[in-house]
């Protein structure tokens, strides 16, 4: 199974390529560049000294890249690639793949809010885990399973992510507005086993090189307090 996940996106690949070159010849910002330096939430979730985990679900193009991003930030004890906003029977890479099952590629952010709060991983989901004035596309992916929204887990994180998507747009943090979409209410399933760390063990990948790297070199450039150089990976058990 890994091996054909890493043939999955031969053409998205060639895509890329060729958009890194475009990239270059036009002057337009690399991936890494078109991170951004973003204002923290005004409004965040109340601090709760006797909490000591809580989960965030978060999607923004391929999971692979929001996994790896995530593995890096400290307070963050775990993240998984998987699925978001359809059902469990449908919960599969290839029917995912079909556009047709209402799921995101999603990652599930476990982490401790005494070390990072839900609004300081929506500054870093912003700012450098993916574009979110893009809606159904991320880089070469295209489709609603690529799609730029946030799954919060109860009524609080709703709160806080209408709240600072308003202070973005209001404040014009991006050279267009944000689009990401707010779908509360929806099950989190895990992704196949050869999802998951795939940035951590494939690193000359050429999607991983062009699209993922640079968004954690954007993390550790960006936010170097919060930045974790050894990821937080996931033992690879759960599914098939």
């Amino acid at each position: 199974m890994r091996q054909r996940a890493l043939f999955l996106r031969p053409v998205l690949i060639l895509a890329a390529l060729l958009s890194a070159s475009v990239v270059v010849l036009r002057g337009v910002p690399s991936v890494a560049e078109s991170a951004r330096s973003i204002p923290p939430p005004i409004i965040d979730e109340p601090a709760n000294p006797d909490a000591t985990s809580e989960v965030a679900v978060l999607a923004g193009g391929c999971f692979w890249g929001v996994q790896g991003v995530f593995q890096h930030v400290g307070g963050v004890t775990s993240a998984v690639s998987g699925y978001a906003g359809g059902s469990a029977d449908t919960a599969h890479y290839e029917m995912v793949s079909s556009h047709t099952t209402g799921h995101a590629e999603a990652v599930q952010v476990r982490f401790d809010p005494r070390r990072i709060s839900y609004g300081r991983l929506l500054q870093i989901y912003f700012s450098v885990a993916h574009d979110p004035t893009e809606l159904n596309r991320q880089g070469p992916d295209f489709g609603p399973q690529y799609r730029s929204a946030i799954f919060p887990v109860n009524a609080e994180q709703t709160h806080v992510a209408e709240a600072y998507i308003n202070q973005l747009n209001r404040a014009h943090a991006f050279d267009a507005p944000v689009v990401t979409k707010i779908e509360p209410d929806q099950h989190f399933y895990p992704a196949e086993d050869y999802h998951q760390n795939f940035v951590t063990r494939n690193p000359n990948y050429p999607y991983v090189a062009i699209n993922d790297l640079p968004k954690i070199e954007s993390l550790k450039r960006l936010f170097p307090e919060l930045y974790h150089a050894t990821p937080i990976l996931v033992a690879v058990a759960a599914r098939d």
